[in-house]
């Protein structure tokens, strides 16, 4: 019995991209069960690519597998490869910072470079522009189907050598924690951060509690307010801001049913930073 197959690319839906790799996938074994994680990733974007995935990979059961392809790089000299994540779940992508989120924050255990000698859709012949259909939607569904063990994907290399993008950490300067703007919640605007909700809790806030919210992009100062800690969107009114800990367990902020990127002109990277404080106490006489 196969296990399950998902595609995530940057391709979006308005060609015949993606139906390509699922006809590729269904050609391999027509009782394949395959998924979409999305295939709106900004063009070219490889962070968010990596973001999206450790969003997802962990609550797939041992044996998923999935193809990642979002590749400004297709026919350069990047690597193809294949890991076997710590959860067990297999990733099929460019080793190109791909998998950043998923090496740090899950972990990898094994990698393999994809063999291409073998495990290559037959009859692509010399093209070399549409490796997700060629190379990772084919080798992807041969894994899944069990046509092919993990092994067979191709020699293996050293799991700690897969490319990773540069990470700023998250950190505490007496009274306050700092950390980057990772990730847009995409369709309602909320920003994702990298600060860990046990970091931010180190500050001493409770739910209710008042934050004093800054958002700086390289040395401009975009934002400051003082915002509410709340368990959910309903602790505050329509419109409102807030501060609250997301699905990955980490800190965001948002506006009940509101975009808080679009209303600030805020945006997403290295370079973008928020740091937060418990709000001073204001005592008026």
């Amino acid at each position: 019995m196969g296990h399950p197959l998902l595609f995530q690319t940057d391709f979006g839906l308005a060609d015949g991209a993606v139906c390509a790799m699922y006809g590729v996938a269904y050609s391999v074994s027509s009782s394949l069960k395959v998924y979409d994680l999305t295939h709106d990733i900004t063009p070219y974007d490889i962070w968010e690519a990596s973001y999206r995935l450790i969003q997802t990979v962990q609550y797939w059961p041992e044996g998923t597998v999935f193809v990642s392809v979002v590749d400004p790089g297709v026919g350069s000299t990047r690597r193809s490869i294949a890991v076997r994540t710590a959860g067990g779940q297999y990733i099929i992508t460019p080793d190109n910072g791909t998998l950043t989120h998923v090496k740090r924050m899950q972990g990898i255990e094994e990698a393999r470079i994809i063999d291409e000698t073998v495990n290559r859709l037959p009859g692509s012949g010399e093209s070399y522009t549409f490796h997700g259909r060629d190379i990772y939607a084919y080798t992807g569904a041969r894994l899944a189907s069990g046509i092919i063990s993990f092994e067979q994907v191709g020699p293996a290399v050293p799991a700690e050598g897969v490319v990773e993008l540069p990470v700023v950490e998250a950190l505490r300067e007496e009274d306050r924690v700092q950390g980057t703007i990772d990730v847009l919640d995409v369709r309602f605007g909320s920003l994702w951060t990298n600060i860990p909700r046990t970091l931010f809790l180190g500050l001493g806030v409770t739910h209710g509690g008042r934050v004093e919210v800054s958002i700086f992009n390289d040395t401009r100062s975009l934002y400051k307010n003082i915002l509410t800690y709340a368990k959910s969107f309903a602790d505050v009114y329509v419109g409102e801001p807030l501060v609250y800990v997301n699905s990955l367990d980490n800190i965001a902020v948002a506006i009940n049913q509101g975009s808080f990127a679009k209303a600030y002109n805020i945006g997403t990277g290295n370079s973008w930073r928020i740091q937060l404080r418990k709000a001073p106490r204001v005592v008026y006489e």
